[in-house]
């Protein structure tokens, strides 16, 4: 009765046994020590460690420390802890309904010993409120890895706490300013505020943004302001791109670790930059040369065909605005290349037969009337140009080919009348012009081209037809011919052949206008001087001597108008000074002309048109040039230098012409422009004169009489 008694005491209360709430509760097997738990360990007992049963197998230890229970009574009665008053209660979470368990059925006082104790799996040890941990009956409570899972949730929970506090702090330290690490340029601005970064670029960029860029087409260097070309640095764009608000973890991981390069932004005025462009493409753009042959005089020459090329602007434009302040070094500009239509050795070829146009004149009938058009004529408006096969056809210009001889192929009271001026007290005043009978110059040039290319009769037949003035009223009034720009005036001895050679060629020239950008031949104007028109022989000089010639003395005309066009500020294209210095002229400013070379030529370079005026008197010969005055023209001559001595020479020959000696030099004569009375700018000419031979002629000596005579 010691377990019993004992069992009873451990409940806290005297029972009584039939009436008793535990009665039917089994008492244990064995002791148990005060404050001992039903589970732990006795190492004074075998299998102590193990937890105890019930008569009906259930579980009978108590937590450790926790108030103890009569014998064989059950802690789930008290809820999941076991602990009456101070553990769980019983409830669905511990698998039962929230009520103590049922009480079992009544069992006598004393009951046989329990069966042999089972072995049952470890429990881990469970605290009770207020006590230390005990065991539970097997399968309720909480599951072993718990404590382990509530450790790793504690871990998880500090990393994740530590890793908040890495980021939270730099990414305060890096609120407002830009980031760490960032590079513009290779000028670092990070950890500065947007103005500070805008202040150290300005100051750190300023010399490289104004700086000309370098640009290359094919090889040549062209350099851009970019001041000029309508790009500036942007301060502002630039640091845009650097976040600095506050940064997101991946910010503050790069700017920790690593560096952020930003490109330089720029602002772009579109139309200065396209007009930059333009003017890079002014001095990178060629024409394309297509071959062609000439005549110079009546010798064919060539014009040797060159590729062209253009800038494509837009793309130009393009690479301009990647390029500026990015890496150095030059930019490549893109070009596209032209290419001519005939290759060299066609242009060779066809200059090689060109001659045969010119075996003979070309005379042109318009029923009874007739004219001909001398070889140089032909020669001086007939070239050669590439057609769409690969090969080159002959081009006539028959307009101005006809130009002379029109007159003598229609009627002059059915023919038209060109437009022109007349100067009434010192102004020049339009003559309206009329529409008239002329040659169709359409199917002349037609005729003449078949016959260079076919060859046949040099006997052409043209057709008349209703032809307009070459040049409308409207167009003579917008060429601004309002007042004289210059004049020159020669004088000669009065009434020798050459003096009508003079009046002759003076008179064909009255009245020709030159249109802007035109340049003016005078063998392609006049043609070959002829008796027809009215040309007589007369001396000129050739090979260092005077000789015969019909048209001779027409230089004192030319070098007349040369000088007209040298104070009228006018492009002097082509001129050649005499042999030997002529007392008349001016030295240094004088010309000569033969045909069907040398010949003079110049060019209207103005915007303005130039009309020719010529005068004669019995003793002198008048050019006058009437347009718009550009320039006020001063010549400035050196001194005669390299001075040379004359020859004493005598010639009994028939054709001998005396000739007075004179010494050679030379002279350097500057055309000085000037406008509002400031010179802008001068040219200089050197021309050198041979000496003129002393020339005597006398009479040939007198053959002896032959024997027998």
């Amino acid at each position: 009765m010691k377990e019993g008694t004992e069992a009873v005491r451990n409940a806290g209360r005297p029972t009584e046994p039939p009436t008793d709430p535990f009665a039917a509760v089994p008492l244990p097997s064995h002791p148990i020590r005060p404050g001992a738990a039903a589970g732990s360990r006795d190492p004074r007992r075998p299998g102590a460690d193990r937890p105890r049963s019930g008569p009906d197998g259930a579980p009978g230890a108590v937590p450790d420390g926790g108030p103890r229970l009569p014998p064989g009574v059950s802690p789930d009665i008290f809820g999941p802890s076991g602990d009456p008053g101070f553990g769980r209660t019983a409830g669905p979470a511990a698998g039962g309904t929230g009520l103590p368990a049922a009480a079992s059925p009544p069992q006598p006082w004393r009951m046989a010993a329990p069966p042999p104790e089972q072995p049952l799996p470890p429990r881990p040890p469970q605290a009770g409120p207020g006590g230390p941990p005990s065991a539970g009956p097997a399968g309720e409570g909480e599951p072993a890895p718990r404590g382990r899972s509530r450790r790793l949730l504690l871990v998880t929970v500090l990393l994740l706490l530590l890793a908040a506090l890495a980021y939270a702090v730099p990414a305060v330290a890096m609120s407002g300013k830009i980031l760490p690490g960032t590079r513009v340029q290779g000028i670092d601005i990070g950890g500065l505020t947007a103005t500070e970064a805008a202040d150290r670029l300005r100051e750190r960029l300023a010399d490289r943004a104004d700086e000309p860029m370098l640009l290359t087409a094919f090889g040549e260097r062209h350099d851009l302001d970019p001041e000029k070309a309508g790009l500036e640095l942007d301060v502002v764009a630039t640091i845009d791109q650097a976040p600095s608000d506050f940064p997101t973890p991946a910010e503050v991981w790069r700017a920790l670790t690593g560096t952020t390069e930003l490109a330089p932004r720029h602002s772009v005025d579109s139309e200065r930059l396209d007009a930059a462009v333009a003017a890079l493409a002014e001095d990178i753009d060629r024409e394309v040369v297509e071959g062609a042959v000439r005549f110079k005089g009546v010798k064919p020459v060539t014009v040797k065909p060159q590729d062209g090329r253009e800038l494509e602007k837009g793309a130009a434009v393009a690479a301009i605005r990647k390029a500026y302040l990015g890496p150095a070094g030059p930019v490549e500009l893109p070009i596209t290349v032209i290419k001519p239509k005939v290759t060299a050795a066609v242009v060779a070829e066809t200059a090689a037969s060109a001659g045969k146009a010119l075996s003979g004149p070309i005379t042109l009938t318009a029923g009874a009337r007739r004219a001909v058009l001398p070889v140089g004529t032909v020669a001086a408006h007939l070239s050669f140009a590439p057609d769409d096969s690969g090969g080159m056809r002959p081009v006539f210009d028959a307009r101005k080919a006809v130009a002379t001889v029109e007159k003598d192929l229609v009627d002059q009271a059915q023919a038209p009348r060109e437009p022109t001026f007349r100067i009434v007290g010192g102004k020049p005043e339009l003559v309206p012009g009329r529409k008239g009978r002329g040659v169709d110059d359409k199917k002349l040039a037609a005729a003449v081209a078949d016959l260079v290319s076919e060859g046949g009769s040099r006997t052409i037949p043209v057709s008349l037809t209703t032809v307009r003035p070459r040049t409308s009223e409207a167009e003579l009034r917008k060429l601004g011919i309002k007042e004289k720009i210059s004049e020159f005036t020669t004088p000669f001895e009065c009434c020798p052949p050459r003096v009508t050679n003079i009046r002759t060629i003076a008179k064909l020239l009255d009245g020709h206008l030159v249109k802007p950008g035109e340049t003016f031949s005078l063998n392609g104007v006049v043609g070959e001087r002829d008796t027809a028109r009215g040309f007589v022989e007369a001396p000129m000089i050739a090979g260092g001597r005077l000789v015969p010639s019909v048209g001779g003395g027409i230089s004192q005309f030319v070098t007349t108008m040369y000088n007209a066009v040298f104070f009228g500020g006018l492009q002097d294209v082509q001129h050649m000074a005499h042999e030997f210095y002529i007392s008349r002229y001016p030295a240094g400013r004088e010309s000569t002309v033969s045909w069907p070379a040398p010949d003079f030529r110049w060019k209207n370079d103005s915007p303005y048109g130039v009309l020719v005026k010529t005068s004669t008197t019995s003793t002198s010969v008048t050019v006058a040039f009437w347009s718009t005055k550009r320039y006020e023209i001063e010549s400035v001559s050196s001194e005669r230098y390299d001075i040379t001595p004359f020859e004493r020479k005598t010639d009994s020959g028939p054709d001998c012409i005396p000739m007075v000696g004179q010494q050679g030099f030379t002279i350097d004569v500057t055309r000085v422009f000037k406008k509002d009375g400031k010179e802008v700018k001068r040219e200089t000419e050197k021309t050198v004169y041979r000496p003129e031979t002393d020339l005597t002629c006398v009479a040939a000596p007198a053959q002896a009489p032959a024997e027998g005579d």
